[in-house]
């Protein structure tokens, strides 16, 4: 996501490094650039033209700072503008007592709202919430089935103390486009349910179209003087670029709505949504959707996705993301076991595990800062983390407490377990006891000696692929093309 938009930028503000001062002329010929790349962004004109207005005249006159270089300078700019431009930060949804509280879902055929719909239940579950989630696209049949499994699949697999059913009416889909008002009933009732059921949070799952038409407003129109309900979210694909802030001003106009969601944000879109959305409609971002999970909904923080343009990471999402995975108790226990260098295989499996529930490899590290473009070219094999976990459970109890037991022989057993060769088996064990070493040195050591320590870890190879992550393949990497290109040559001296 946004790849290309911050490479541009980035490219842009390296023209001015070296400079001691951000003159008229760099700004406007580094700001030209900028420009550039909002509208190959598919940012909308307008919301372009007064952004580089305010960027030009914020950096007019500043003095750099005497440990800035002129180009970092910019940068905090761009960063305080973009956060203007996406924000302010409004992610929460009042919840009124006594409940339930009514959230309305509009949007587009095919935007995701129904899977909104149920990633959305699933957060409020895991927030203690009694979520109904009612099927009022009548359109579609296949839409209430497809809401009802959802539904099923959010309350068995999501984690929570809440709950997620589900209210549908297919038998209503024979009414639609005869009985004038069928979604609107359907609605109703699903509410009146939530009320006598105790719901804390009722859900309106609403009919979408392929665009924006009358028929279709006046039938969200319907809904809404009904129900009047609490909040009114509109679910925009963020793939559609422009076209999905047409049709965001379009319902803005018609519903006033209270706030947007984008979906696949995970993807390759050009970021011309988020940048303009916020601006042209008045509505805040509210939430993202970040994959296909159930739990892929993610807060919108503008500060953390202007930082990610720019490539500073969002170390703070990290974090959060790691909190919610990461039980405490077993954290602490973890934390012994390193500082005493007591860290067995059955531990670095249950620890690589953790992270990749945190979502995608490229994704996870795309948050630290300066990794998300060192990484833009490089393949991330995830199915190298299956490798590994296959050659780990290929051994026994034994060797997975101590590898030193290792020897040739089992080497080979293993590999033939696990569908690798020795030498990677043989890698595995190598660096893995390189990490064991690490960990005790830098528990005894300050927190100086744990940079060091850090380094020299990195240095050492870390885990197999990149350095210091454990199974990581960038393909086509300099490291993989000189293994490559002296493999060659000792096949010819052959």
């Amino acid at each position: 996501m946004l790849d290309a938009l911050s490479d541009r930028l980035n490219s842009a503000f390296r023209s001015l490094s070296g400079r001691g001062r951000i003159s008229e002329s760099n700004v406007r010929d580094a700001m030209r650039d900028v420009r550039t790349a909002l509208l190959e962004a598919d940012v909308h004109y307008d919301v372009v033209k007064k952004f580089c207005d305010e960027v030009v005249q914020d950096a007019l006159g500043e003095e750099v700072l005497q440990s800035l270089k002129p180009g970092q300078q910019m940068i905090e700019i761009v960063h305080r503008r973009l956060v203007d431009l996406m924000g302010p930060v409004d992610t929460h949804l009042m919840l009124v007592e006594p409940g339930p509280t009514v959230v309305m879902l509009c949007g587009l055929q095919g935007s995701g709202k129904t899977t909104t719909c149920g990633k959305l239940a699933a957060l409020l579950k895991r927030r203690g919430k009694r979520v109904l989630v009612v099927a009022a696209d009548l359109q579609r049949p296949a839409a209430v089935d497809q809401l009802r499994l959802v539904a099923e699949g959010v309350q068995q697999n999501a984690t929570g103390d809440g709950e997620v059913a589900f209210h549908g009416e297919p038998e209503r889909c024979a009414e639609y486009g005869k009985a004038v008002g069928a979604a609107v009933g359907v609605c109703r009732r699903g509410v009146d349910r939530g009320r006598k059921e105790g719901f804390d949070v009722v859900i309106l799952d609403t009919a979408g179209r392929l665009h924006v038409d009358d028929d279709l407003m006046v039938e969200l129109e319907g809904v809404n003087t009904a129900l009047t309900p609490h909040q009114i979210l509109l679910v925009v694909d963020a793939m559609t670029g422009q076209d999905a802030v047409n049709s965001a001003k379009a319902f803005h106009e018609r519903l006033a709505v209270d706030g947007i969601i984008l979906t696949k944000f995970d993807s390759d879109t050009r970021g011309g949504a988020a940048l303009s959305v916020r601006q042209v409609t008045g509505a805040p971002i509210r939430f993202i959707g970040v994959g296909e999970k159930f739990d892929a909904l993610e807060e919108f923080h503008p500060d953390r996705i202007a930082g990610r343009i720019l490539g500073m990471g969002d170390v703070v999402s990290l974090v959060e993301k790691a909190r919610d995975e990461v039980d405490e108790e077993d954290a602490e226990k973890m934390a012994e076991k390193l500082a005493k260098g007591q860290m067995t295989m059955d531990d670095f499996l249950k620890q690589m595990r953790t992270i990749r529930r945190l979502g995608p490899m490229k994704q996870i590290l795309g948050m630290l800062p300066g990794v998300g473009s060192a990484l833009k070219d490089a393949e991330v094999d995830e199915k190298q983390l299956d490798r590994l976990e296959g050659m780990v459970h290929s051994m026994t109890p034994d060797e997975r407490r101590d590898v030193k037991t290792l020897d040739k022989s089992r080497n080979r057993r293993i590999a033939k377990g696990s569908g690798t060769q020795p030498h990677e088996v043989n890698r595995l064990v190598k660096q893995f006891e390189t990490m064991q070493k690490m960990t005790k040195q830098m528990a005894g050591l300050g927190m100086k000696g744990k940079l060091g320590a850090a380094k020299e870890m990195a240095r050492a190879g870390g885990m197999p692929g990149l350095p210091g992550m454990p199974g990581l393949s960038s393909k086509g990497s300099t490291r993989t093309k000189s293994v490559k290109s002296g493999f060659k040559q000792r096949k010819k001296r052959r």
